[in-house]
């Protein structure tokens, strides 16, 4: 089960690929499931603003997104330092250090290949789209 332990946020603006409504589960014209892009990987696009993260190499990741941002401009609360919740693009288990799929999610880092993509190290196991725990390293 993925915990959450001593996180370090701060709120910055979610940019378009961030916010997006999500609504309330099972009311009309809720998206399904309802998640958004809460708990996947972020990096800042702006000044004060934060989009989704990607897999591009020379790219700087500053945490995971802790709310859902319901559209552009709204507050984005990001974990840079601690133990995350992480959406997993793949199977991951403890103790393999993590980076970051095309989507913002947790898929393994090969050392020492990815070790400048690398954003962390999972501290519980998950397969593709269950939360995983993830021990922050971002830069």
């Amino acid at each position: 089960m993925a915990f959450q332990e001593i996180l370090h946020a701060i709120t910055l603006e979610a940019d378009a690929s961030l916010g997006g409504y999500t609504g309330v589960p099972g009311l009309p014209g809720s998206a399904e499931p309802n998640g958004g892009n809460q708990y996947r990987f972020v990096k800042v696009t702006g000044a004060v603003t934060v989009g989704l993260a990607d897999a591009t190499a020379d790219e700087v990741v500053v945490g995971v997104l802790q709310n859902k941002p319901q559209d552009a401009g709204h507050a984005a609360t990001v974990a840079c330092w601690g133990v995350s919740k992480v959406v997993a693009g793949g199977d991951v288990a403890a103790g393999e250090p993590v980076k970051v799929s095309n989507d913002g999610r947790a898929v393994l880092a090969t050392l020492p290949t990815d070790a400048a993509s690398k954003v962390g190290v999972a501290v519980t196991a998950g397969a593709a789209d269950e939360l995983i725990s993830v021990l922050l390293q971002v830069s």
